[in-house]
């Protein structure tokens, strides 16, 4: 599996959402779909998206009780997504509902990747706030590897751990990396980022990307030097 950008379309409203999209008449690249379009908009984006020939991450990071999650994903199953995701934090016995409820009766699904640390938190946050008093890195690293063991394809991590997950976990096992910037842009609130040539070259698999390219001048030209940083 080759490596990709994923464009996180955080917009709020489904006009914003396709005035955006509709400026990509070439590639058609691979969208992340979050809480907030999701939320605002329901299934049917997932839906329309789709029908124009993108690919999607469904982003919408479930964490309950095993049965809860197990039956929401069955539902999310019938969206034909390519890839979502859930909190590593609910346990492997929850990832392992998840799992079970995604795969459809054919035995295809998603790809199903865990969240380990967002990367707005760092260690002092994840000290102060969650009493998570562990070296970051190997609290990411624990997740990660009960991930794998749960049967899931990947973990979302920051591009500064991708390297350490497929030491732990294996060349195969996805790394999903968000807090991607261009080396001469804003890093926003993320606290652990990386450009797309060093996640490239640390080991992430897909890269996420928002605002450099959602508000940039030339979202198109953007994308397109994010993809030739990353990918080529």
């Amino acid at each position: 599996m080759g490596r990709d950008v994923i464009i996180a379309c955080d917009f709020a409203s489904a006009e914003k959402t396709f005035e955006f999209l509709d400026k990509f008449t070439g590639r058609k690249p691979f969208v992340k779909i979050g809480m907030e379009l999701f939320y605002a908009e329901g299934p049917a984006i997932v839906k329309e998206i789709k029908a124009r020939g993108h690919k999607i991450f469904l982003d919408l990071k479930l964490h309950d009780i095993p049965n809860t999650v197990k039956k929401s994903m069955a539902v999310l199953s019938g969206l034909d997504v390519d890839m979502t995701n859930l909190h590593a934090a609910g346990t492997k016995r929850m990832m392992e509902g998840a799992l079970e409820g995604l795969t459809r009766p054919d035995g295809t699904r998603p790809l199903l990747i865990a969240v380990t640390q967002l990367t707005s938190t760092d260690q002092e946050t994840m000290e102060a706030d969650l009493l998570i008093k562990e070296p970051i890195d190997k609290v990411v690293m624990h997740y990660a590897s009960n991930a794998k063991d749960a049967g899931l394809d990947g973990v979302v991590c920051s591009p500064l751990e991708a390297g350490k997950v497929h030491e732990t976990c294996g060349e195969k096992f996805l790394t999903v990396t968000p807090g991607v910037r261009f080396a001469d842009g804003d890093i926003g609130d993320q606290k652990r980022v990386m450009t797309p040539a060093e996640a490239k070259k640390i080991g992430s698999d897909y890269i996420v990307v928002g605002r450099p390219i959602t508000a940039a001048e030339d979202p198109v030209a953007a994308y397109e030097r994010c993809v030739s940083e990353f990918c080529d």
